[in-house]
């Protein structure tokens, strides 16, 4: 099990206990930076984080996953959130999405389209008039594409 893994499955209980979704966790080891994204249909505040952030403070110190020193950020994922679970890919059709894929489809690794859901193990996309079906496994990254119109 990858560490960023291992991190989502300790970290993810507590997380889900205070009535937040996990929907990220990343560590960068060169900046020593442990960055906890969460989620709520109602949205996410300053209190939201600050909540998390003293649950899983006491939590991290007592498991110690991580060797020596490292910050805690608590945030929310942003208007470009990251889509890793086919939930999160049913939960947000309709939406423009940008995925990278681990090895190319049709020649291509990356793409911009419109999102229909899942449909077993693949996701969605309407791209222009092309339906395209992408298994889920194949996905390196996705992420929301915020949309500014008025």
């Amino acid at each position: 099990m990858r560490g960023q893994e291992r991190l989502s499955k300790l970290i993810g209980p507590v997380v889900n206990g205070l009535g937040y979704e996990l929907v990220a966790v990343e560590y960068d080891s060169r900046q020593k930076i442990l960055r906890v994204y969460i989620d709520h249909e109602a949205g996410i505040t300053l209190d939201d984080c600050s909540k998390v952030s003293h649950q899983l403070s006491g939590f991290l110190d007592v498991e110690d996953p991580i060797p020596g020193n490292y910050q805690l950020e608590i945030s929310s994922p942003g208007m470009d959130r990251p889509l890793r679970e086919p939930d999160h890919f049913e939960r947000f059709k309709g939406c423009t999405v940008r995925l990278q894929l681990t090895h190319p489809l049709e020649n291509r690794r990356k793409f911009k389209a419109r999102l229909l859901g899942m449909d077993g193990d693949d996701v969605v996309l309407q791209d222009g008039e092309t339906i395209l079906h992408i298994p889920f496994e194949s996905i390196d990254k996705a992420r929301l594409v915020p949309d500014f119109d008025i």
